[in-house]
This record gives structure tokens, sequence and C-alpha cells, in this order.
């Protein structure tokens, strides 16, 4: 029973992990970081998305220790708080050159946000 429990409590807490990656604006972020550090007004250039927003992200990603922060005079800087969280995307690039395909045709998941919005524009 007590491994049963463990088990459980692993799995949990890899599909929260796994969580940080699963939404686009994260997602953008950590790929951004990949290329070393940033404020939050270079992220905002990068992703395109807002300052609001990068900064909601950002608080998440911290709080689940995905990046971290340094001030650096008047500005915090960002960074990956660890070289395996690079790693990780790399590692899911390269499967995704082999898998891609089914990944893309997968109704389970449901269609990725720019397709979504592809078709609502049609």
């Amino acid at each position: 029973m007590l491994l049963i429990a463990k088990s459980t409590t692993g799995l949990a807490v890899k599909a929260k992990f796994f969580r940080g990656f699963s939404d686009p604006s994260r997602l953008g972020i950590i790929e951004a970081l990949r290329d070393g550090p940033h404020t939050v007004g270079e992220i905002v250039e990068v992703t395109g998305l807002s300052q609001s927003n990068v900064s909601n992200h950002l608080g998440c990603l911290r709080g689940c220790g995905l990046v971290v922060a340094e001030r650096q005079g008047r500005y915090m800087t960002y960074y990956l708080s660890d070289d395996r969280v690079g790693d990780i995307l790399a590692l899911a690039e390269s499967l995704l050159a082999d898998v891609a395909r089914g990944v893309y045709e997968c109704t389970r998941y449901g269609a990725p946000q720019s397709t979504q919005e592809d078709e609502r524009s049609e």
C-alpha cells in the first residue's frame, strides 16, 4: 500500500512539473531564456507577450523552481534555474523530429493553439 502512495505522489509531482512546460506562454519564456538571461522587457520583445503576461508567468515559473531571478541595478534578470531545463527542451525537440506527425494529429490533447486560431480566422 505504501508503495502505491509513493508512486502516485511521484506521478502527481511529475505531472505538475510538466505543467510548467505545457502553457504556450510559459514555454515561450523558457525558450527565450535558453539563449541566456533576460529582463522582462527583453522577454516581452522576444516572445511578443504583454509585460503583465510575462511577469505573471515568470512568477509561476519562479515559484515552480524552473526560473530564477537576480537583481541587476533597477532590473531583475531572469534565467533558467538549471541547464537541464534547456536540456529537456532539446530532448523534446529531438523526439518531436521523430514523432511530430503523431503529436500534431493527436485528437486527445486538443489542437495546438495556433491551429485553433487559424481555424477561427477562416
